[in-house]
């Protein structure tokens, strides 16, 4: 069990910390996005080159490799979609009113171009290890896409809680196409789904022989599809997740608290006939000598 440990751990680790750096680098000033466009292209290439080295490996390290590489695309798709540099052909909110078949046209455009990207990665990562003997890089990609798939349809389909914090201001628009409700009829089948996968990766990493390839590798895919099953709990169990990425959302300018009312701005909004006369080019058609102490805001007269 200790040769399963350490995958499993370190699976967990690189979820972690990948995902609040992500949100870190999007949270700093828009003049430092190019830097981190480059420096994220330059580790997704890396991460392509890792995978065709260990294409051929059929060994522990092998297949940490293969993962690290497959991860390290999967950043910088992220990365180029959540700095704004690949989204989609829309770029505005969701026009007001909008349904059905054309609500989702409207939502697909705001992210097809991200979409397509990924696909495109796809295909670069089945290219250098077409017909070789390590996929794990391979399958771990193909499971971060169909499970984020699977999250985006939920979320848009409706679910109870919705992370918009993680939005960076200048995607901020791409809330308006969530939507909030108690549950949606895909997210069952989603989850149940997803979790039997889970628990067949789970068997297959306990018949392999331990410490071996094949079990490194089935550990830290079952590893990474437990934790897409645990995001999909997210959208509906209400519980602080987003406390777990608090110090990647640090670099995000605060956001300003709305000013307190005052005494006299509650008196006004408490009285009809203050607040009728406080609008502006608006007059009392009586003049307020003329008022019977009646109107007097609090419930007696004076």
């Amino acid at each position: 069990m200790d040769a399963l440990a350490l995958p499993i751990i370190m699976t967990l680790f690189v979820w972690w910390i990948s995902t609040g750096a992500v949100l870190f680098l999007t949270g700093l000033p828009r003049a430092t996005y190019g830097w981190s466009m480059a420096i994220a292209t330059l580790v997704g290439l890396g991460g392509l080159a890792a995978l065709f080295a260990s294409a051929r490996m059929t060994t522990p390290a092998g297949a940490y490799i293969a993962f690290f590489g497959a991860m390290a695309v999967w950043a910088w798709n992220e990365i180029g979609f959540l700095l704004g540099h690949v989204t989609g052909s829309r770029r505005t909110p969701s026009p007001p009113g909008i349904r059905g078949w054309a609500r989702f046209v409207a939502a697909t455009q705001t992210l097809i171009h991200h979409e397509l990207l990924i696909l495109a990665s796809a295909l670069a990562i089945l290219a250098v290890t077409w017909d070789e003997p390590n996929q794990v890089g391979t399958r771990l990609f193909l499971v971060l896409w169909l499970m984020r798939l699977s999250t985006k349809f939920n979320i848009f389909l409706g679910v109870p809680n919705v992370t918009v914090e993680f939005l960076p201001p200048h995607l901020a628009y791409l809330a308006t196409y969530f939507k909030k409700r108690p549950m949606n009829g895909l997210f069952p089948f989603s989850v149940t789904i997803s979790t039997l996968v889970t628990a067949w990766l789970c068997h297959s990493m306990l018949a392999a022989p331990a410490g071996s390839f094949q079990a490194t590798g089935h550990a830290l895919i079952a590893a990474l599809m437990a934790l897409a099953v645990l995001e999909h709990w997210f959208l509906v169990i209400p519980l602080p997740f987003g406390e777990l990425w608090s110090w990647g959302l640090a670099s995000r300018p605060p956001v300003p608290e709305a000013p307190k009312p005052t005494e006299a701005t509650e008196r006004v909004a408490a009285c009809p006939v203050l607040l009728a006369i406080s609008q502006p080019g608006t007059a009392p058609a009586v003049a307020p000598e003329a008022w019977p102490k009646s109107l007097v805001c609090g419930g007696t007269s004076r």
